[in-house]
């Protein structure tokens, strides 16, 4: 049961930022979520926009129906959205805007959960160097030149970059896992003025893959901050500075090989486990500064291909980095009394949500969250991160197009 004096509350100080979130992290348009509480589109518009406030018996249906507290919709001390840039999206068009829509509300909401938290405990302060890079920048060194300054920013030591993640959370980045029934967007980042934020794909279990990743997206952070994200030139700068971050090239030109024959193999090998990145990558790194030809870097390509390597590469270390500022304040905070559902209910919202933004590892989603609901692609699908809604949408068959949702009660 809902708390009629809880919503009354909450009608007072409704914030329609919180109901967008929630929409998105459902994986809804505005027509959707006024077909499941049986109100019109232009009412719902009208509650995102803050051009009108809905009544306690409506954030009532509003919170059943999305499969949140009606606590979730009161005003934030931040507008998280108002505050939050762009995200960096490997390729736009492979996601669908109802899957951005929804990985978006999702770091959002780890940020969320990240200034409440530092109610608390005290994270560290951010400090990520600009190094702005022009997207016609196309032929200069300004991608690798900006990692070389982050490395001196940061103070990191000659050789391989020690745990990455570790790195970035010391100067203030937040990196959480996404939802597992959200993987089908990979990793991805957005700036924030309450703290960046990297969002790792849950599903991509490669160690040395998981690195280059949060390199790639450090990149976004250090050069990207005016560019339009998911352009072809902005992607490649972004896998410039992550080569040059974790393989300088003034430290790794003479490590690479400049032929494949002999024992070329085993010295990629060995060079991945020293470096901490796959051989793909040492592969496209000789070939970039002009140690490996054209067709010997092809022929390697297919070597690869032929030995089923280029999805699931041989390697020492079987477990990703993971993150731990946030799991670690949470395992804080329950030494010194404060609970885990103590949090939650500060945070207001979904528990398990919560448990996932804050866990050390990908979480597995609980069961109603595997039902899917199509989206405006057609082809690929978004999946609800709020289970009882799912749950709902399976029962009436919803296919993100239907008007005969009902309101899940």
């Amino acid at each position: 049961m809902i708390d009629p004096g809880r919503t009354s509350e909450v009608s007072a100080f409704f914030d329609g930022a919180r109901l967008t979130m929630a929409r998105h992290l459902a994986g809804l348009r505005k027509s959707d979520l006024a077909t499941l509480v049986d109100k019109s589109s232009t009412a719902v518009a009208a509650w995102e926009s803050g051009a009108k406030r809905p009544t306690a018996a409506t954030v009532a249906e509003l919170a059943l129906g999305l499969s949140v507290e009606p606590g979730f919709f009161a005003v934030r001390p931040e507008d998280v959205a108002a505050v939050s840039a762009t995200p960096h999206f490997r390729s736009l068009r492979s996601t669908s805007q109802l899957a951005r829509d929804q990985a978006f509300a999702y770091g959002q909401l780890a940020v969320d959960i990240a200034s409440s938290l530092e109610r608390h405990v005290e994270f560290p302060e951010v400090d990520v160097p600009t190094f702005p890079v022009a997207v016609d920048h196309t032929d200069g060194d300004a991608p690798e030149r900006a990692a070389q300054h982050v490395r001196d920013v940061w103070g990191m030591s000659r050789g391989p970059a020690g745990h990455l993640i570790r790195t970035l959370e010391n100067h203030g980045v937040l990196l959480v896992f996404s939802p597992v029934q959200a993987a089908s967007v990979d990793a991805y980042s957005f700036d924030c003025q309450l703290r960046p934020v990297v969002v790792l794909n849950p599903t991509k279990r490669d160690y040395y893959r998981q690195r280059f990743d949060v390199a790639h997206e450090l990149g976004h952070l250090i050069m990207h901050a005016d560019a339009e994200p998911g352009s072809r030139v902005v992607e490649e700068q972004a896998h410039r500075f992550a080569a040059e971050l974790l393989t300088p090239a003034e430290e790794i030109r003479e490590l690479l090989p400049a032929t494949m024959g002999g024992n070329v193999w085993v010295a990629l090998a060995k060079l991945k486990e020293q470096w901490g990145v796959s051989i793909q990558a040492l592969l496209f790194r000789a070939r970039r500064l002009g140690r490996l030809g054209e067709v010997s870097y092809r022929n390697a390509m297919t070597t690869l291909s032929a030995r089923g390597w280029r999805r699931d590469e041989p390697g020492l270390i079987a477990t990703v980095e993971q993150p731990s500022l946030m799991p670690r304040a949470v395992e804080l905070l329950a030494q010194a009394g404060v609970d885990e559902l103590a949090l939650i209910e500060q945070c207001r919202i979904p528990p398990h949500l919560f448990r996932t933004v804050t866990a050390r590892v990908p979480q597995v989603p609980v069961e109603a969250a595997t039902i899917e609901a199509t989206n405006d692609t057609g082809g690929r699908r978004v999946v609800s991160l709020l289970p009882r809604l799912a749950t709902a949408q399976a029962e009436a068959g919803y296919s993100g197009n239907r008007s005969d949702v009902p309101i899940t009660k």
